[in-house]
């Protein structure tokens, strides 16, 4: 009789610590552990579907794939190989575990709680901000730093407290920030599924000067001040041919293992571009899409596209799950080859391209024309979260590939 009742109180006890079916809906905040024990926060949702939605400013990141059992959770990123690996407490309120990018072997520790809608909570009762950041700010990374300096465009726009936008570097832009300001003090952050971005710092009415956080591996001091006509280099004079180059060549697989060449016959007669990118890249990411999309919208168009996928996968096959993945999740119709994998080192991407003074960034878009000459490398992209400067890019993209597959 004491072993059937202690038996049947264990049976109770299971069933009280067993995880829901699936996660609560509504609103959930996660944070994740950088360095300096800082917080990166940012807000998703969880759909009645099991379904969620990861949100960064205007941005809406949909994620299909979450997988729970009993108390442990698994929460797929799309496209990138990122996940969310945890346990679920009892009550169904809060989640405990780590971010995991395996061909990195790095993982970020986290914490989601239901219930919270705010990506920044205010540490006084006040909610105003002594200082706007609205406007363009002329930006500096790793200003002591001479190998790790670079330039940026910060641009955002504030209301009352709450503060959108990004900053534009030479390679692209960092992606949807949001976050607010209280007093002097600023923070903004970003999740993508891939990058994990928190950007805090003190601003006066003329400077900003803060840290950058990326993930739990990376920091670096920024410094801006405000400069209404501040302006990037033009991204078509960054990267360019060699002297004593006049085209550009390759050999390189697609995922069926055949060698593909610009002389093949599916870029006979066609103005052609060539996509240098990353399957773990986030702005290569927008940028398939929008090709994607260009080309569908427009089938009549002597135009094709070809991939060279630079993966820091650590085998062909593992690089090769992640190009497909992106292929498969956004239908693209053109061939992504495998240019090199086991590491995303510029220096020995430009060695596959020795034509090239250097790759710069991930992405850039080489434009040849139907004689198979090159009339243009864009370096970079600036996705949506860079507004008007996203549309004159498509605008003049549009005018431009027009022109070459017309003449």
């Amino acid at each position: 009789m004491y072993k059937l009742l202690a038996f049947l109180l264990l049976l109770v006890a299971l069933s009280c610590q067993k995880a829901p079916a699936q996660l609560k809906s509504g609103s959930w905040q996660a944070r994740l552990s950088v360095q300096d024990a800082q917080i990166l926060p940012f807000i998703f949702e969880v759909h009645d579907d099991g379904t969620l939605t990861i949100k960064n400013a205007q941005e809406r990141i949909m994620v299909d794939d979450v997988t729970i059992s009993d108390n442990r959770i698994r929460i797929q990123t799309p496209v990138f190989e990122g996940y969310f690996e945890g346990v679920i407490n009892p009550d169904g309120r809060v989640i405990k575990g780590e971010f995991i990018k395996p061909s990195l072997d790095r993982k970020v520790r986290f914490v989601m709680e239901y219930g919270i809608s705010e990506r920044f909570a205010a540490t006084s009762s006040r909610d105003d901000a002594s200082i706007d950041l609205s406007g363009n700010w002329e930006t500096v990374f790793s200003p002591n730093n001479p190998e790790d300096r670079y330039i940026a465009k910060g641009v955002f726009t504030q209301k009352g407290n709450v503060v959108n936008g990004t900053f534009r570097t030479t390679t692209g832009d960092y992606r949807y920030l949001e976050g607010m300001v209280e007093g002097n003090q600023f923070a903004l952050s970003t999740f993508d599924g891939a990058h994990a971005f928190l950007f805090k710092g003190q601003a006066t009415d003329s400077t900003l000067e803060g840290i950058f956080y990326s993930g739990n591996h990376w920091k670096e001091v920024f410094r801006a001040k405000r400069n209404p006509s501040y302006e990037l280099p033009d991204a078509t004079t960054l990267t360019y041919l060699k002297e004593g180059y006049d085209h550009i060549s390759f050999s390189f697989p697609n995922s069926s293992g055949k060698m593909v060449t610009l002389d093949d016959p599916e870029f006979e007669n066609k103005v052609v571009l060539v996509q240098i990118l990353g399957s773990w890249c986030p702005n290569c990411l927008e940028e398939t899409k929008f090709y994607t999309q260009y080309l569908k919208a427009n089938p009549d168009l002597d135009l094709a596209i070809v991939g060279l996928a630079f993966e820091y996968a650590p085998t062909p096959e593992q690089a090769f799950k992640s190009i497909d993945r992106m292929v498969s999740r956004l239908d693209v119709p053109y061939p992504i080859l495998l240019a090199q994998y086991g590491t995303d080192d510029k220096k020995l991407a430009q060695q596959k391209l020795p034509m090239l003074n250097h790759i710069l960034s991930y992405p850039t878009t080489i434009f040849i024309d139907k004689n198979a000459e090159i009339r243009r490398i864009h370096t970079g992209f600036n996705g949506k979260a860079t507004a008007q400067v996203y549309t004159d890019f498509t605008q003049e993209f549009d005018r431009f590939v027009k022109k070459l597959a017309n003449e």
